[in-house]
């Protein structure tokens, strides 16, 4: 008979996932599937009117996707393949950006820090993800995890602002072709670069702090693969309905921001391209924007979804796919997207292998 785990003792030591799922049997060599549903409500759930001492949190647990041990396996290939995929694809076109001269302009300059930054968004949760799938207690510290929350969502925001430097920048080429080299200047793309990779680790720290300041004394298990703040916020004991409003008003005032931004600019730009005399020019505007605005959609698409509203009660798997598409999906994506439709990508990624085939020849 399995006793149901006690109260955690002062020394925070990381047990095994089973402490936390009462009734659970380790999974190795059972077949056993884990599911947050094992979780008994009255366990899930802390009275936390009752006068007892309570230890504060000092790890959470982080779920991901709770299966056999098989299909961990799995999931830990696939994933292992995609993050691979993705930091080869965008340090390629970052390499091709930086080793081109060609490619020397405001709009790849752009798209080479977007790349990076695909880079270091994707790796602030990935790695931790395929960690998880090969562990038994699926365990992350309460630093790392807020940690894990103020860069995945600064990159996050860093992502979206760069998307609409980029709109703004198709804008001024299609649209005020003869005014472009004189806006588009060196110094201001330079400035709108650091404004791009500066501002969203500006604008979430006060978030990060205030959640971080809540009252974790309850349940650490986060039915989820990365550190989220709606589930970190639902697991606090202290209801502050406040830092739930503000994160949700910041949040809507961004994306809708920064996601009309980019149509409007968007929307100018077909327009000026539907005039054109020049059928090849027609293309060739339509073949750069139709790439931008398959990334635009991809990733605010599946943002907006979750976070707009993140009381609106999304069910848990479908928070996942959610997160997975913007997460993963979309850096995995994007250079597909960016490269396979750019001629001149084309022809500088074509020498890159070229140059890398020749030196491991000599």
């Amino acid at each position: 008979m399995r006793k149901k785990p006690g109260r955690m003792s002062t020394s925070h030591q990381i047990l095994p996932f089973s402490h936390y799922i009462p009734g659970f049997t380790p999974n190795c060599g059972t077949g056993q599937i884990l599911s947050p549903r094992n979780i008994p409500k009255q366990e899930r759930l802390m009275n936390v009117s009752s006068g007892e001492n309570t230890s504060p949190v000092s790890h959470f647990i982080l779920l991901g996707f709770p299966s056999s041990p098989e299909k961990q396996l799995l999931y830990f290939g696939l994933f292992s393949v995609a993050y691979t995929l993705t930091l080869m694809g965008n340090a390629a076109i970052a390499c091709a950006v930086r080793w081109d001269r060609r490619l020397h302009t405001p709009m790849y300059i752009l798209l080479g820090n977007f790349s990076l930054l695909e880079i270091c968004y994707v790796s602030t949760t990935v790695p931790n993800m395929l960690a998880n799938f090969l562990s038994t207690s699926k365990s992350i510290s309460f630093v790392s995890c807020f940690a894990q929350f103020y860069f995945f969502f600064s990159f996050g925001c860093d992502e979206g602002l760069f998307l609409c430097i980029m709109a703004f920048d198709r804008y001024l080429a299609i649209c005020r072709p003869l005014h472009y080299p004189r806006i588009m200047t060196r110094q201001l793309c330079t400035g709108l670069v650091i404004f791009g990779w500066s501002c969203g680790f500006i604008i979430f720290l006060s978030p990060v702090i205030l959640i971080s300041q809540l009252s974790y004394c309850g349940p650490n298990v986060i039915n989820h693969f990365v550190c989220d703040p709606v589930p970190l916020m639902m697991l606090s004991c202290s209801k502050d309905t406040t830092t739930q409003s503000v994160y949700s008003t910041c949040n809507a005032i961004f994306m809708i921001g920064t996601f009309v931004f980019i149509l409007c600019s968007y929307a100018l730009v077909i327009l000026t391209v539907v005039r054109m005399p020049s059928k090849a020019s027609k293309r060739k505007a339509f073949s750069t924007c139709a790439s931008h605005l398959a990334v635009v959609m991809l990733f605010f698409g599946s943002v907006m979804v979750m976070y707009v509203r993140p009381g609106s009660g999304h069910p848990v798997e479908m928070q996942k796919i959610l997160t997975l598409i913007y997460s993963v999906v979309t850096p995995l994506c994007n250079p597909l997207i960016y490269s396979l439709r750019n001629k001149e990508m084309k022809v500088a990624l074509r020498k890159i292998f070229r140059t890398e085939r020749s030196v491991h020849k000599i």
